[in-house]
């Protein structure tokens, strides 16, 4: 990814420096060594942050390999303050070392974490900095999302990631900082919820102050005292009362009204650190069976996306690729996506929230259950939902998917208290967003009820789902997939219905290499006939008043999975133009003709 990227573009500072590029590298399938003291033999060099996996990486290896070493050397002035080291993400379970010296340890492939490593770089500029990454290709106890464990990619399942895969980069900070902010809009009282929590030496009279500014107007200029290393304070806006007015400040996907922030941290009147970062004006709620955007009724038209790319896996090859994700979306005519199996990496938050497209984030799912896969998902999620909590892209949490993990939902309560444990959790973390405890049938503890349906002929989703179809007949005799939507003891009591997964129209229009069987769920084969099956199946599903809104299968082939509406490549299947006609199921006039 490029440098000049900020990867934590909520809370930014000045004074970084990425680690990205060359580093040393070996795989250790036998677990050899134990510590940069030894004599590692370094076969390769990679390129950070790529996994081996990737062609990108330098190293393109895709065999089964359980722990890997990293090592490169940098430098950083010992000019006071405290030096952060931090690492987007490392899968599976790192520890960190500089100049020998154990600085961290992680578990959790795709949540960020840091160490302070000021004690351990002494005086000297020039240090070395190495990284031990376990990694069990065939572990499904642990969340993997879609990582494969056979030999090649099978069915919905892809390559696997090992080691680093997100930025890995240093951050120098005064003794006493701002370690993070939490933002939470309160629609209802036109307020902004502002929460600071300060780490390092704390001492009293220590305060922080807060500016909100709209473009060049300022909402808000004040100053809050530091209790405890925390500050909590609501913000109240002038609320301008009539819609026209309130839409300047809201955010949306059609308008996202970003507010820019910058926080101070004080000690009585010397400034000691000072960030930038922004926040939104928006509300995601439920009203009886309709999803809510800002207090009105809200159509979701979704695009499932795996968020993978041929030649780096689950790593982004740039910043610039992930913003061109985001446009790619909202030109197909998708206000939304539903990342699938996958926490997307924060840059991708930041274009959403920049140019204004809706997120459901889902954890990547672990295949067994076990106490060690349970207590491995909470841990992680827990800190996938504190790192992203403060975007307002996001709309809905999605902590299980299709009873993988729990495939046992229909008889054993183990099983069901999992769903309900991390339901409540998540909403426990979380009470201003949606969460669907287990997305696509089975479903118990959910405010949102999510139906996964792959069946190709649009007459019959329009008869399953039409309007003279009670939702008791819906639930208790109609099972699309032959799956049970709602477990016993829990009746759809209402809630939006989402059809969450459908299309997955196979149109392999462009060769991948490496890849040789195509997979999908139904077969196009020309342009007219892929963009006939789109438009006649978006057409009955933005026309079923059951839905709330919808989730298509898929933004982009994804390896043998050739039911993209992009290539691999992000190379569009057919015009845009057509691609959002049919998503919004905007009909032309009778006498344009369409040209593939």
């Amino acid at each position: 990814m490029a440098d000049t990227a900020y990867p934590r573009p909520q809370l930014v500072r000045e004074h970084w420096q990425s680690l990205n590029g060359q580093w040393k590298f070996t795989f250790d399938n036998n677990k050899q060594y134990k510590h940069p003291s030894d004599t590692i033999q370094w076969s390769h060099d990679i390129q950070v942050p790529f996994p081996p996996e990737s062609q990108a990486s330098g190293i393109g290896d895709r065999g089964f390999h359980r722990a890997c070493w990293y090592q490169r050397e940098f430098s950083i002035k010992p000019e006071g303050g405290r030096i952060l080291l931090h690492f987007g993400a490392v899968d599976y379970h790192a520890k960190v070392w500089v100049d020998g010296h154990k600085v961290a340890e992680h578990e959790g492939g795709h949540s960020s974490f840091r160490a302070d490593i000021t004690t351990a770089l002494g005086q000297d500029e020039r240090h070395t900095l190495t990284v031990y990454v376990e990694d069990d290709p065939h572990d499904l106890s642990k969340p993997r999302g879609k990582q494969d464990w056979q030999p090649e990619p099978h069915s919905i399942w892809y390559p696997r990631t090992t080691g680093i895969w997100q930025t890995v980069w240093l951050e120098r900070v005064p003794h006493t900082y701002i370690d993070r902010l939490r933002w939470t809009p309160h629609f209802d009282g036109f307020e902004i919820e502002c929460e600071s929590f300060v780490a390092g030496d704390l001492e009293d009279n220590l305060s922080v102050e807060v500016k909100i500014r709209s473009g060049s107007k300022m909402l808000a200029d004040d100053t809050y005292q530091i209790i405890g290393g925390e500050a909590h304070r609501k913000i109240a806006l002038s609320d301008p009362g009539i819609d026209d007015s309130r839409n300047e400040l809201l955010w949306s996907p059609e308008h996202p009204t970003l507010l820019d922030a910058e926080v101070t941290l004080r000690h009585k009147d010397q400034v000691l650190d000072k960030v930038r970062s922004y926040t939104a004006l928006r509300s995601v709620t439920i009203n009886r069976d309709r999803f809510m955007l800002n207090g009105r009724p809200y159509h979701l038209k979704l695009v499932l996306d795996q968020g993978y790319w041929p030649e780096t896996l689950l790593a982004s090859p740039s910043d610039e690729a992930l913003r061109r994700d985001v446009e790619l979306a909202k030109a197909m005519g998708f206000n939304g996506v539903r990342k699938h199996q996958k926490i997307e990496d924060p840059r991708y938050l930041y274009w959403a929230d920049r140019l204004g497209l809706l997120v459901w984030e889902e954890m990547p799912s672990a295949y067994r259950f076990t106490p060690l896969a349970i207590n491995r998902m909470v841990r992680e999620w827990s800190e996938v939902i504190e790192r992203d909590y403060s975007h307002p892209c996001i709309i809905v949490w999605v902590p299980f998917n299709e009873s993988w993990g729990v495939p046992n939902l229909t008889s054993m309560q183990a099983h069901r208290n999992a769903v309900e444990a991390l339901y409540h959790l998540t909403r426990t973390f979380d009470s201003t967003r949606p969460v669907i405890g287990n997305d696509g049938w089975e479903a118990s503890a959910t405010d949102l009820l999510g139906i996964h349906d792959y069946d190709g002929d649009p007459e019959r989703i329009k008869a399953r789902y039409a309007s003279g179809v009670s939702t008791q007949e819906l639930f208790d005799r109609r099972r699309p997939g032959g799956r049970i939507l709602t477990l016993d003891g829990y009746p759809h009591r209402g809630q939006p219905i989402i059809l969450t997964e459908f299309g997955g129209i196979t149109y392999a229009k462009k060769a991948e290499p490496g890849v040789s069987n195509v997979w999908g769920y139904s077969l196009a084969d020309s342009d007219q006939d892929f963009l006939d099956s789109y438009r006649r199946l978006l057409e009955v599903v933005n026309e079923t008043p059951m839905f709330s809104g919808f989730c298509y299968t898929q933004f982009a082939d994804t390896f043998q999975e050739a039911n993209g509406l992009l290539t691999a490549d992000r190379t569009p299947k057919l015009p845009l133009e057509q691609i959002s006609d049919a998503t919004r199921n905007h009909k032309p006039h009778a006498k344009k003709q369409y040209g593939i």
